[in-house]
C-alpha cells in the first residue's frame, strides 16, 4: 500500500459520496458510490471486501479521490454521470448510441395527429413506444392510418388548406382542414385510437363487427368487406403482439447472459399486454457481482429515457434496490417497481427474455468467429504485419472544388466504431485536387499521434487507386511512420473478353505491388472493406453537405464579433434586408432590441470597413 493510499485512507470522509480509484498515470480505473466512504474504502484494502474483481484493482490502485455528496441519491446520480463521462475499466461501460422509435400524440391541439419521434421528451404529449425499429413504428401508423383517417399532414398546412388533399380521396383522412369532420367525431376517433395503442382491441373489434354486419344487411357488401379485412388485419396483430403477462402493465423485463468475456443483455418491452419489441446489446464482460452489474446497467440505461416503465423485472436485485426505485419514480412522477419474479407468468416472461439474451448471444459469439476469419483473409491477402483489428478509411467530399472536406472512419472487429470517426474541412487546397486534399487530411490525422495517445490504425485504407495510395506513403514516409499498412481501394469498371461485358469491381492497390489485388473469391471479407468504403463516404458527404448549408446561407452579418443567430434576427427584422442595415446609422441600428449603443458602433463600422 503506497503512502499515497494511506493518506487516503487515513483522511476519508465518514460520508455518503462518490470515489474514484486511479493507476500510476492517473486514469480512472473505478469509480463507485457509498453511504459511507470511510467504510467502503477501508473494506477494500483491508481484505474484507471478497468480490472476485478487488484484488485486480487494488494492485493496480496508486491514488483514490473522493466527491462527498449531501444524500445517497446524489451519489447515485454523480456515480452514474462519472462512468458514462470516464468509461473506467473496471466499471459496466453501457453504450446504446441507438434511438429507438415512438409514436407521439398530443392530445392538447385541436385535432391532433400521431408522429414518428426518436426520444420523447415529457411536454404532456401521450407516446407509445418503443419500437425496435423505424420499419416497425411505420407499419404502425400505417395501420392506425387505415383503420382511423386522421390527419397526417403538418400543423401549417392544416392552417392553409382550402380544399381536401389526396388522403382525403382514398379514405385515409376525414379532412379536418376544411371543415369536413366536427371536432368532437374527431376527438371520438382520436381515443380510438389510442384505446387500440393502450391494448383495448377487443372493445373495437365488436364495434367493428357490428358496422360489418349493418353494412351486409343493407346490401352495402363492398363496405363489408373492406371492415371484414380490416377485423383480419386487428386479429392477426392481436396474435403477433399481445403477450399473456397476467397484468396489463408497463414493464421491461431483462434478460442476462455471459460466456467467452461477453455479455448479452436483452430487454422485452411489453406495453399495455402487448410486446412491443426488444432491444439486445453486447458488453465486454467485467469482473463484477451480478447484482452490481445490474445496478449499474439499469442505472446507465434509464439516465435519458423518458419512457421509465411502471414495473422492470430483473434476473437480481440490486443491494441499492430502494435507492433507484426511489430516483426513477422521479424521473416518471410515478412509482416505479424493480422486481425479481420467482414463479408465474412474470417469471415465464423474465425466462423468454434470458432466452432471448442466450440466442443473442450464441449468434454474436458466431459472428465474432466469422468476423476473425474474414480478418485473418485481409491479413493474408494484403500481406499485412497483422491481423486488421482496427482498420480507418478516408474519404474526399466536394464539388467542383468548393466546400470540400474529408471523413475518418474507424472499424474495430469489422463494425463501426464511432468514437474513432473524424472529419476535416480542408483549408489549405484551392480547386479541384483529390491528392492534395487527400495529403491533408491524413497528415493533420497522423501528425496528432506525437501531442496525443491517439493510436495508429492496424490497417489504413483510402477511397482512390494508385494514386491516393502513393499520397498516403507519402505521409507515412514526411511523419517518419514506417510500420503503417496501407491500402487503396477503389471501384472501377473491368472489360471481360470475349464478349466485351463491362462490370464494376472493387481493385485494392498495395505498396510495391503493380497488379491490384481482388476478394472476388472472399465474398464475407470484401463485404466488410465495403461497408468500411461506404460509411468513410457517407460520413464525408452528410458533412459535406452540412457545410454547403452553411455556406449558402453565410451572411456578413455573420463575420461580425458579438452578433450571433438572435441579433442577426434582429437586424433583419428590423431593417428589411442587409441592404438596408447597411445604409442605416448608428442610432438607427443601436435602437434594434437586443444591440445597443456598444454593439451597434462596432456593426457599423464593421460593415462600413468592408
Amino acid at each position: 500500500m503506497t503512502e499515497i493510499i494511506q493518506q487516503k485512507l487515513a483522511h476519508a470522509p465518514r460520508a455518503p459520496g462518490v470515489y474514484l480509484m486511479k493507476d500510476d498515470q492517473g486514469t480512472i480505473l473505478y469509480v463507485g458510490k457509498s453511504k459511507d466512504l470511510k467504510s467502503r474504502i477501508h473494506a477494500y484494502f483491508s481484505g474484507t471486501d471478497s468480490r472476485f474483481m478487488i484484488p485486480f484493482l487494488v494492485a493496480r490502485t496508486r491514488d483514490i479521490d473522493f466527491i462527498v455528496t449531501e444524500t445517497e441519491k446524489a451519489a447515485l446520480i454523480l456515480e452514474n454521470h462519472l462512468i458514462k463521462k470516464h468509461r473506467p475499466k473496471y466499471n459496466v461501460n453501457f453504450r446504446d448510441d441507438k434511438a429507438y422509435f415512438h409514436i407521439r400524440i398530443d392530445l392538447g391541439t385541436p385535432f391532433p395527429r400521431f408522429q414518428m419521434v426518436r426520444k420523447p421528451q415529457k411536454d404532456g404529449a401521450r407516446t407509445f413506444g418503443p419500437y425496435p425499429s423505424s420499419a416497425a413504428a411505420r407499419e404502425t401508423l400505417r395501420f392506425l392510418q387505415a383503420i382511423f383517417p386522421l390527419r397526417t399532414c403538418s400543423d401549417n398546412e392544416l392552417k392553409n388548406r382550402t380544399r381536401p388533399c389526396v388522403e382525403y380521396q382514398i379514405k385515409r383522412c376525414c379532412a379536418p382542414c376544411v371543415g369536413l369532420i366536427e371536432r368532437g367525431a374527431y376527438r371520438n376517433l382520436v381515443m380510438e385510437a389510442v384505446s387500440f395503442l393502450e391494448g383495448k382491441e377487443k372493445t373495437l373489434l365488436r364495434q367493428l363487427n357490428r358496422d360489418m354486419a349493418r353494412a351486409s344487411e343493407t346490401l352495402r357488401f363492398e363496405e363489408a368487406a373492406s371492415l371484414r379485412d380490416r377485423i383480419a388485419a386487428i386479429r392477426q396483430t392481436i396474435e403477433k403482439q399481445v403477450v399473456d403477462s397476467g397484468v396489463a402493465r408497463d414493464q421491461d423485463v431483462w434478460g442476462l447472459r455471459y460466456d467467452a468475456g461477453r455479455t448479452e443483455v436483452c430487454i422485452l418491452h411489453v406495453r399495455g399486454g402487448k410486446l412491443l419489441g426488444k432491444r439486445a446489446f453486447a458488453l465486454e464482460t467485467v469482473p463484477l457481482e451480478p447484482e452490481e452489474k445490474v445496478s449499474s446497467l439499469v442505472t446507465q440505461y434509464y439516465d435519458d429515457k423518458a419512457d421509465v416503465p411502471a414495473w422492470i423485472l430483473l434476473p437480481f436485485l440490486p443491494e441499492d434496490r430502494g435507492l433507484i426505485e426511489e430516483w426513477l419514480s422521479e424521473k416518471k412522477g410515478a412509482t416505479v417497481r424493480l422486481s425479481l419474479p420467482r414463479r408465474g407468468r412474470l417469471f415465464e416472461l423474465l425466462k423468454m427474455a434470458e432466452r432471448n439474451a442466450a440466442e443473442n448471444l450464441k449468434s454474436g459469439l458466431a459472428a465474432r468467429e466469422g468476423v476473425a476469419e474474414n480478418l485473418a483473409v485481409l491479413r493474408e491477402t494484403f500481406q499485412l504485419r497483422k491481423t486488421p483489428s482496427t482498420m480507418a478509411c478516408f474519404d474526399i467530399s466536394h464539388m467542383g472544388g468548393s466546400n470540400p472536406v474529408a471523413s475518418m472512419v474507424t472499424f474495430r472487429e469489422g463494425k463501426p466504431w464511432k468514437q474513432g470517426y473524424r472529419r476535416f474541412k480542408i483549408r489549405a487546397v484551392k480547386g479541384v485536387d483529390d491528392y492534395a486534399m487527400m495529403f491533408e487530411a491524413l497528415k493533420r490525422r497522423f501528425a496528432r499521434d506525437g501531442e496525443r495517445p491517439d493510436p495508429l490504425p492496424d490497417l489504413l485504407v483510402v477511397d482512390g487507386g494508385r494514386g491516393q495510395l502513393g499520397v498516403a506513403l507519402s505521409v507515412m514516409r514526411d511523419l517518419g511512420i514506417a510500420d503503417q499498412d496501407v491500402v487503396a481501394m477503389a471501384e472501377e469498371r473491368h472489360e471481360y473478353p470475349p464478349r466485351g461485358v463491362r462490370k464494376k469491381e472493387d481493385r485494392f492497390y498495395l505498396p510495391g505491388r503493380k497488379d491490384p489485388v481482388y476478394l472476388t473469391r472472399s465474398p464475407r471479407a470484401l463485404a466488410i472493406m465495403q461497408h468500411l468504403r461506404d460509411e468513410a463516404h457517407r460520413f464525408a458527404v452528410a458533412y459535406y453537405r452540412k457545410v454547403k448549408k452553411k455556406s449558402d446561407f453565410h451572411s456578413i452579418l455573420d463575420d461580425i464579433p458579438g452578433i450571433g443567430e438572435k441579433r442577426k434576427k434582429a437586424l433583419l427584422g428590423t431593417f428589411g434586408d442587409l441592404e438596408a442595415v447597411e445604409s442605416a446609422c448608428v442610432e438607427e441600428i443601436s435602437a434594434v432590441k437586443g444591440i445597443g449603443p456598444k454593439q451597434g458602433r462596432i456593426v457599423y463600422n464593421f460593415l462600413h470597413s468592408k
